[in-house]
């Protein structure tokens, strides 16, 4: 059971972009990944994320054009992000506290993965759904 952030990175890929791409290219690799959010690097260092809330708001609404304003111009630059020794009870407190829904996993400053709320959640009740089952065999006697 995977009750720190470490074990939710196993196998998982994590999507980056630069801050001189366009926002339109961002929503497109988005897209095609069928991802929420991309961390934005810049030569190995976590500069922003831009997600698709960033999207509506910062360019949708204020009617600017996604082709021509790059991914540095709506951003996110106040990056929250945990360690991989992080329990996920702190990270499901966290995003529920600050309404986030991605968390950039770093390791000093080295990336080393990102995590969603989706993630979070799924493993949670993975958990409690084994404990519910290990606690049912143990009071039928099974």
């Amino acid at each position: 059971m995977a009750t720190y952030v470490k074990e939710l990175l196993k196998g998982k890929k994590t999507w980056t972009i630069a801050p001189s791409t366009s926002v339109y290219d961002a929503i497109s690799e988005m897209a095609a990944r069928e991802i929420g959010a991309l961390l934005v690097i810049d030569g190995d260092k976590v500069v922003g994320i831009i997600t698709e809330r960033d999207y509506a708001r910062k360019i949708i609404l204020e009617g600017k054009s996604s082709k021509n304003t790059p991914v540095s111009e709506i951003m996110t630059t106040r990056v929250i992000y945990v360690v991989p020794d992080q329990k996920l009870e702190e990270c499901m407190a966290l995003m529920s506290a600050k309404r986030i829904r991605h968390l950039p996993v770093l390791e000093g400053d080295r990336l080393v993965g990102m995590i969603s709320i989706r993630d979070v959640v799924k493993e949670m009740i993975s958990e409690r759904e084994f404990i519910i089952d290990q606690l049912t065999r143990y009071i039928s006697g099974a």
